[in-house]
């Protein structure tokens, strides 16, 4: 009998290095890499997970990364007041606010030196690319990140070139020193108000950016989130109900690719672990503090304290234990 295929699988090359339970990720850029680093960050690998916020553009991303590595202080003229007062900057996402002009500086200043500072301890650098486009602040002609709800006659939207980012990109990777690997993705998520045909123009515009830099950079490699959603994963069912974002399941679909690609045979072990015990320990009993239940947490506990060895858990080493002196007669765990 003929056999029939259904989809259309993206494979993905596992990677001749591997990250592990000492290997710091840092990850920037659009939402899907907040999810991407989320993920990595429950299973307890270090993570510091989109510093910068929610950032869409390779421009942006790269002076952000400058920024940091250089020491360079935010621009002083990119500093706006909204009209409930809040303090904003435009190279920054608005989730960096102050009263204060002040506060924010000394806010975005904090934030660029953590970056610093786990840049050089970083191993891994895991990049993804939301769109190609940008808006141009009339006032002074700069690119900036974020236009904070500001009149949009304020701004120039425009569409990215490949060699300006070409050669800004492969300055920063040269200027990353300490970091041995970087990871590039293209966001699946389609920015459908600059209408599809334009989302697919910048889209084609960062896919062409990242298949250079691996090309002219040993250390940099690409991981196909972007080809997973739009041919594996098409279906609309993968989708949230916006039509655009990947659904939960869509999210941990993509995330196993990416362990199965980058992560080390004994994180993956640890990763299945760990699932079975945040399982059991989400378990909520429903005839109160049994003997059934008590056994349980004594389980639980037994195997949080084998994963100890390797994984910062005492937090969930603690919880456990509040629990167990719950139960009558105990002053102590067990």
């Amino acid at each position: 009998m003929k056999s029939l295929h259904i989809r259309t699988e993206v494979p993905v090359n596992p990677s001749d290095w591997k990250i592990d339970y000492q290997t710091p990720v840092l990850t920037v850029g659009s939402c899907f890499a907040e999810v991407l680093g989320s993920q990595l960050s429950e299973y307890k690998l270090p993570v510091l997970n989109n510093p910068f916020g929610t950032v869409f553009n390779p421009y942006s991303i790269a002076k952000l990364l400058t920024m940091a590595l250089e020491g360079t202080p935010p621009n002083e003229e990119l500093y706006v007041q909204n009209a409930d007062g809040i303090w904003l900057h435009y190279d920054f996402h608005s989730t960096f606010w102050a009263d204060s002009r002040e506060a924010l500086e000394e806010q975005l200043k904090g934030t660029l030196a953590r970056v610093r500072d786990f840049l050089n301890t970083s191993e891994v650098l895991v990049v993804t690319f939301g769109t190609a486009y940008v808006y141009r602040y009339k006032k002074n002609l700069s690119l900036v990140s974020n236009c904070h709800k500001t009149p949009q006659n304020e701004f120039v939207k425009e569409l990215l070139g490949y060699e300006q980012l070409l050669n800004l990109w492969s300055n920063v990777l040269r200027a990353l020193k300490h970091t041995r690997k970087v990871i590039l993705t293209v966001s699946p998520v389609r920015h459908t108000r600059d209408t599809l045909p334009l989302n697919q123009v910048s889209k084609s515009v960062l896919r062409l950016l990242c298949h250079r830099l691996t090309e002219q950079h040993a250390n940099v490699s690409y991981f196909p989130s972007y080809e997973m959603m739009l041919d594996d994963l098409r279906d609309y069912r993968f989708y949230e109900d916006d039509l655009i974002h990947p659904s939960t399941w869509a999210e941990e679909y993509i995330f196993q690719k990416f362990a199965e690609s980058y992560l080390d045979s004994s994180v993956r072990e640890g990763l299945e672990e760990w699932d079975k015990v945040r399982k059991m320990m989400a378990h909520r009993p429903q005839h109160g503090l049994t003997e059934s239940y008590r056994l349980l947490l004594i389980n639980v506990k037994s195997r949080l304290e084998k994963m100890a060895e390797t994984l910062p858990v005492s937090p969930e080493m603690k919880q456990i234990e509040d629990k167990l002196r719950e139960f009558p007669g105990q002053t102590k765990t067990q």
